[in-house]
């Protein structure tokens, strides 16, 4: 056999070679999806039964909803000027501890069911656990209350207030909290409303065991919303959600992207050009796209809403593998999806930590004019 035909048989065999190794590269990354996304369901699953089992989670979604928070704060001032008031932590730092007060009249205060004990650059409020998960019972007194235990202790190492009933807020707080002498997490908000700036919400919870949930959320004429939930710094879970404010809509809000990540999965959806609507949603896979998959959106609310997510229930998808088989995610996810759910509306409110200690503050807040 000649060179010549010798180098042509060599071409063909590493040309065949190539070929394959693409074409199995290319397999390899279409048949992953339905691997990839069992693999991080389960994953998913695992976290968030570790964190509704946590301290932490039940700490989060026990305690009875409110819409108080720094909000009762903001309403109580009445004066009004082009100022603003502000509530620092150096004002309220020390050391409160909780005592059971009978009633007196004219006293409706709710420092009178707190003794300050002792100096701190923090502020560290102690108090039953029971007065927590159930707040509005700080304002009455029983006599059995003179036999609960201290057992939940707020530990701030931020603090700021500022606002103006008229021209806005900013608020936040950054806290641990321990019950029953066990570390269950730490929290972090951060709020502030204006009307050039509009409403801007951000808060997040680490577990003890290290997974932490993320909430954020923006008003205006582009609505954000993202929710999230990591391990370290691995994500198991994020949804976003973007709308635009459109004059063609009576300025009601607009899709224009949408994305849902379960670890190494991703599913995108976009505006399409012009007034087209929305393009199809794709999906990928350690950021290669998924060609012989398909996403439908099952349920999607046309409401006039900043963030239409599955989070909130007005939103399901529907997987179509490559292999013929579909599955919706709330099938996939199962009970995790409510433990998502109760999760992330507990952590929007945040009303667990921030009623007993914006109560408190404004007390002394007042107390010191």
């Amino acid at each position: 056999m000649s060179m010549k035909t010798k180098g042509f048989y060599l071409a063909l065999l590493l040309g065949s070679f190539t070929l394959w190794s693409c074409s199995n590269k290319d397999d390899l990354s279409q048949g992953s999806l339905k691997t990839s996304m069992n693999n991080s369901v389960q994953e998913l699953t695992a976290a968030m039964n570790v964190i509704s089992a946590s301290d932490g989670y039940q700490v989060i979604a026990s305690a009875e909803s409110s819409t108080d928070g720094p909000y009762m704060v903001k309403s109580s001032v009445v004066a009004f000027d082009s100022t603003y008031n502000s509530i620092l932590l150096a004002d309220i730092a020390g050391v409160y501890e909780y005592k059971a007060t009978p009633y007196k009249r004219w006293q409706n205060s709710l420092m009178r069911y707190f003794v300050k004990t002792g100096e701190s650059a923090h502020m560290i409020v102690s108090l039953p656990e029971a007065k927590v998960l159930h707040h509005r019972s700080l304002l009455r007194y029983s006599p059995e209350d003179t036999l609960l235990t201290n057992d939940y202790v707020f530990d701030l190492s931020a603090y700021q207030y500022n606002f103006n009933p008229r021209l806005g807020y900013d608020y936040q707080i950054a806290a641990n909290i321990n019950v029953k002498s066990v570390n269950v997490g730490d929290l972090k908000i951060q709020s502030s409303y204006s009307r050039a700036n509009n409403y801007n919400y951000a808060s997040e919870f680490l577990f003890a065991d290290n997974y932490k949930a993320i909430c954020n959320y923006t008003t205006g004429d582009t609505a954000v919303s993202t929710y999230a939930i990591n391990d370290g710094t691995k994500t198991l879970y994020e949804e976003k959600y973007t709308a635009i404010r459109t004059s063609t809509m009576g300025n009601r809000h607009k899709e224009k992207e949408y994305s849902l990540s379960i670890g190494d999965v991703q599913i995108v959806r976009t505006k399409g050009h012009g007034d087209n609507g929305l393009d199809s949603a794709k999906v990928y896979v350690a950021g290669v796209l998924q060609l012989n998959s398909k996403v439908e959106f099952v349920t999607d609310s046309t409401s006039d809403d900043s963030e239409n997510c599955l989070i909130n229930h007005k939103r399901d998808l529907k997987i179509t593998f490559d292999d013929g088989t579909s599955a919706t995610i709330s099938e996939l996810l199962g009970t995790s999806v409510e433990t998502i759910r109760t999760l992330f509306a507990s952590l929007r409110q945040a009303s667990f930590a921030t009623n007993v200690i914006d109560w408190i503050a404004w007390d002394i807040y007042r107390n010191k004019e």
